[in-house]
C-alpha cells in the first residue's frame, strides 16, 4: 500500500469556450467554475466530504486509488490499491468504509491498513461495486455494476451489524443513492435505464417498498450526436431544501430537480462525463463534482482537457452533511 501526496495547487476558474444545447430549466454560466484539483482521474466517482477532517475524498475507479483534498493548503494525497475501488463513507469509529471489488473494507487513513468486513456477494470477474453510501442512521448502502450490462443482474445490498443483505434488484449499473431531509424516500437510479427511482424508506428499520420511478431521460440513440443527447443519470446528493443533484454521464451537465422531479437548475459544465456531485465546505455550499476521462475519443479530450478533473463551484443552498456509517 502506497501513499502519495501531490504538489499543492489552488482551485483554478474555468472559462468554456462553448455550451451544450440542452433543454431543461434556467441555465447556469460556468465561468464560476473551477478546477479543484489539476490531475485528471480516469474514472472520478464517489465525492465525499469528511466533516470531521475538513477534506474531501473521492476514488478513481479503474486507477485503484482513493484521493483525499485538503482545499484549506490545496494539498492532494492518494492511496494506492490493487484492485477497484468504487466508493467510500466516513465511520463513526474513524477511517473509511470502502466498496472495492474484493469486499467491503475499513480502510485506515494513518496507517493505510485495511479490514475486511464483508466478502463480495459476487463473482468479482463479472461485477464489482458501484455507488454506496450511507443512510442518516448509519446503515452502508451498495450497488453493484453487471459488467457484461445485460441481462440487468446488478443489486443494491445494505450492510449494517456485521451483515450484507441484497434488498433491490433488477437493475445493470447501481447509482444515486441519496436520502429525504426526513428520511422517508431513499433515490436509487439505473443508469444504463436512464430512470431515477424512489422508494418509500422505513428509518427504522431500513426497509424499502413501493419502488417508483422519480424522473426518466431520453435513451441514447444509434449516431446521436452527443450534443443532442442529455445524459443518463450518474451519482447524487440531496441538499438541505430536499432538492435532488444528478450528474448526467455524456450529458455534460448536472440538475437539480424539485421533490416532483422537476428541473429546477441546469449547471453547464466544461467536460462531458461528470459522474457524482457531493457538498463539501465548511458551510456545505461548495459543490464538487468527479468526473471522467476513460473511453473517451481523442477528439473530445483534445476539446475538454479538464475531463477527469474534480470540479467545483459555489451554490446558494447548502447540502446535507454525510452519514457516517456506525
Amino acid at each position: 500500500m502506497n501513499v502519495h501526496a501531490h504538489r499543492a495547487i489552488r482551485p483554478q476558474p474555468i472559462t468554456m469556450t462553448s455550451q451544450p444545447n440542452q433543454p431543461g430549466g434556467p441555465t447556469d454560466s460556468a465561468l464560476n467554475i473551477c478546477i479543484a484539483v489539476q490531475e485528471p482521474n480516469r474514472l472520478g466517482e464517489s465525492p465525499v466530504w469528511h466533516p470531521a477532517e475538513n477534506v474531501l475524498y473521492w476514488c478513481d475507479i479503474p486507477a485503484h486509488r482513493l484521493y483525499q483534498l485538503d482545499p484549506h493548503t490545496a494539498r492532494v494525497r492518494h492511496w494506492q490499491f490493487e484492485t477497484d475501488v468504487a466508493c467510500c463513507a466516513p465511520m463513526s469509529g474513524g477511517g473509511l468504509l470502502l466498496g472495492m471489488r474484493d469486499g467491503l473494507w475499513r480502510f485506515d487513513v494513518q496507517t493505510a491498513q485495511r479490514t475486511l468486513l464483508a466478502a463480495p456477494p459476487y463473482e468479482p470477474s463479472r461485477e464489482r461495486f458501484n455507488d454506496g453510501k450511507c443512510d442518516p442512521q448509519g446503515r452502508f448502502w451498495v450497488g453493484t455494476i453487471y459488467e457484461p450490462r445485460d441481462p440487468p443482474l446488478a443489486h443494491l445490498y445494505c450492510y449494517t451489524q456485521g451483515q450484507l443483505t441484497r434488498r433491490e434488484s433488477g437493475i445493470t449499473t447501481s447509482n444515486g443513492l441519496a436520502w429525504t431531509v426526513d428520511s422517508r424516500t431513499m433515490y436509487w437510479s439505473d443508469t444504463k435505464a436512464h430512470t431515477i427511482y424512489a422508494l418509500d424508506f422505513a428509518p427504522e428499520t431500513g426497509m424499502t417498498s413501493n419502488r417508483r420511478v422519480f424522473a426518466t431521460f431520453p435513451a441514447k440513440e444509434a449516431g446521436q450526436n452527443l450534443v443532442d443527447y442529455g445524459g443518463r443519470p450518474d451519482g447524487a446528493a440531496m441538499d438541505a431544501e430536499g432538492c435532488y443533484w444528478v450528474a448526467l454521464f455524456e450529458g455534460q451537465r448536472v440538475l437539480r430537480l424539485s421533490p416532483q422531479g422537476e428541473v429546477l437548475r441546469e449547471v453547464r459544465l466544461p467536460v462531458r462525463c461528470p459522474t457524482m456531485p457531493c457538498f463539501g465546505g465548511h458551510d456545505l455550499k461548495t459543490l464538487y463534482i468527479t468526473t471522467a476521462r476513460e473511453g473517451r475519443p481523442a477528439p473530445e479530450l483534445a476539446e475538454q482537457p479538464h475531463a477527469g478533473c474534480v470540479l467545483s463551484l459555489r451554490v446558494d443552498t447548502p447540502g446535507l452533511p454525510a452519514n457516517f456509517f456506525c
